[in-house]
C-alpha cells in the first residue's frame, strides 16, 4: 500500500506528482466543501443580520477561504510556491496592472454588500438612469430600466458617480410636474384644477397631500407646479402622463388655455429712402 502512494503519476523537472498528494488533496476539497457549508449554516443563523448582511458577510468569509484553500491545495500537490512567485513576478505586476480595475470593482461591491447604501428592488438614479436594482454581486450590479431592459453596471458606476437612492429611507418620493398657463387665466382656478388632477389619481398617496405652487411669471405664461407623493417610484412617469391627460381636459372645461411660446422681433430698416417709398405707394392708394 506505501508503494502504491508513492507511485509517481507525473513528473516534470522536479516535481513529482504521487498517488498519495491526489489522495490528500480530494480528502481537502471534501473538508473545504464541508466547512463551508457548515460556515453558511451558521453566519444564515445569525438573528441580528438581514439577509442581504448574512449573503455579504458570508460570501466575504468564503471568498477568504478559498483563497487560502487554493494556497494550501497547491502545496498539497507538491508545488514549490516560493519558486513559482519568485519566478512569475513581473508576470503578477502585469496582470495586476491589468486587472486594476477589475479589482476596483470587487471593493466597489465589497463596500455597496456592507454599506447597505443600495439594496435589492431599491430605485436609483444613475447618470440619468432610473432603475431597479435586481442583484449585487461583488463585481457587478444587475438593474432593471423603465424600458424593460436589464443592464449590467459595474459597481465603481455606482461608489464614484453621483447616485439618487429614491428608496433609501422611504419607500414613497415626492415629484412635481410643471405647466404653464395664459396670462388671462384666473390663478385659483387653475391651482384647484391642478390639485384636484393630481389627488385623485391612482397611485398618488393621500397622505401627504398634493399641493401646488406659483412659481413664476414666465416670458410667455404663468408658471405651476403640483406637488405629489407616491410608492409607484419606477412608474412615475405613467403616472405623471395621466395626471398631464387629466389637467388637459379640465383646463378645456374652464377655459384656461396653455399659450404657445411668443418672441418680439425688432427689425431695423437702414434703408433712407424707405419712408419716400411708403408714402409714395400710399398716394397712389
Amino acid at each position: 500500500m506505501e508503494s502504491f502512494s508513492d507511485f509517481i503519476i507525473f513528473k516534470f523537472g522536479g516535481f513529482h506528482l504521487k498517488v498519495a498528494s491526489v489522495i490528500s488533496f480530494l480528502v481537502f476539497i471534501f473538508v473545504v466543501i464541508f466547512f463551508l457549508k457548515i460556515l453558511k449554516t451558521a453566519v444564515y443563523s445569525i438573528k441580528k443580520f438581514d439577509t442581504v448582511k448574512k449573503f455579504t458577510f458570508y460570501s466575504i468569509l468564503k471568498y477568504i477561504t478559498l483563497v487560502f484553500a487554493c494556497v494550501i491545495g497547491l502545496q498539497i500537490l507538491g508545488f514549490d510556491l516560493s519558486v513559482l512567485v519568485a519566478g512569475s513576478a513581473a508576470l503578477l505586476v502585469g496582470i495586476g496592472l491589468g486587472l486594476q480595475n477589475l479589482f476596483s470593482d470587487f471593493i466597489s461591491g465589497i463596500i455597496l454588500l456592507i454599506g447597505s447604501s443600495i439594496k435589492v428592488n431599491d430605485v436609483i438614479e444613475v447618470n440619468g438612469l432610473v432603475c431597479r436594482v435586481k442583484e449585487i454581486n461583488f463585481r457587478t450590479t444587475t438593474v432593471f430600466t423603465r424600458d424593460d431592459k436589464y443592464i449590467i453596471l459595474p459597481n465603481t458606476e455606482l461608489t464614484k458617480s453621483q447616485l439618487i437612492n429614491w428608496t433609501h429611507s422611504h419607500l414613497s418620493s415626492r415629484f412635481q410636474i410643471r405647466v404653464g398657463v395664459d396670462y388671462s387665466s384666473d390663478v385659483p382656478t387653475v391651482m384647484k384644477i391642478m390639485e384636484h388632477a393630481a389627488t385623485v389619481q391612482k397611485g398618488v398617496q393621500k397622505e401627504p397631500k398634493p399641493f401646488v405652487r406659483f412659481i413664476d411669471f414666465g416670458s410667455s405664461s404663468l408658471d405651476f407646479e403640483v406637488y405629489f407623493w407616491s410608492e409607484e417610484v419606477f412608474r412615475v412617469e405613467q403616472i405623471k402622463s395621466e395626471i398631464r391627460v387629466r389637467m388637459f381636459k379640465l383646463f378645456a372645461e374652464n377655459n384656461v388655455t396653455i399659450p404657445f411660446p411668443q418672441r418680439v422681433m425688432h427689425i431695423k430698416n437702414d434703408n433712407p429712402n424707405a419712408g419716400r417709398v411708403k408714402t409714395y405707394i400710399d398716394s397712389l392708394k
